[in-house]
């Protein structure tokens, strides 16, 4: 009788196939939103770029955090809700720095 396979025994495999999943799904919740920040428009490294909550009332998940294993469909109806910031102004956004954009580019207007 063959051995039955257990998690343990695909562990690595699970934890890339997540990593690679996460990784795409980042480029297209990048790609989805323009591809550069908002304010600046700096485009350089994907890891420096945020999806900022226009209105945190109407936040379902952090997509970052929580969204990039759910299904497009879901990522793509939360981003819509945001728009794609640089690090630096995402925090200089949440310090009261500089205005926070009033909208998203996708974002239909009227």
């Amino acid at each position: 009788m063959p051995k039955r396979r257990t998690y343990a025994d695909r562990r690595e495999y699970i934890k890339a196939a997540v990593a690679k999943r996460r990784k795409k799904i980042k480029v297209m919740a990048v790609e989805y939103l323009g591809g550069a920040c908002h304010i600046c428009g700096y485009k350089r490294a994907i890891v420096a770029l945020d999806f900022h909550h226009l209105d945190k009332h109407h936040k379902d998940f952090a997509v970052s955090q929580d969204g990039l294993t759910r299904a497009w469909s879901r990522v793509s109806s939360e981003l819509d809700k945001c728009v794609l910031l640089c690090a630096n102004c995402h925090r200089e956004v949440h310090a009261g720095v500089i205005a926070a954009p009033r909208r998203n580019a996708r974002r239909k207007t009227g």
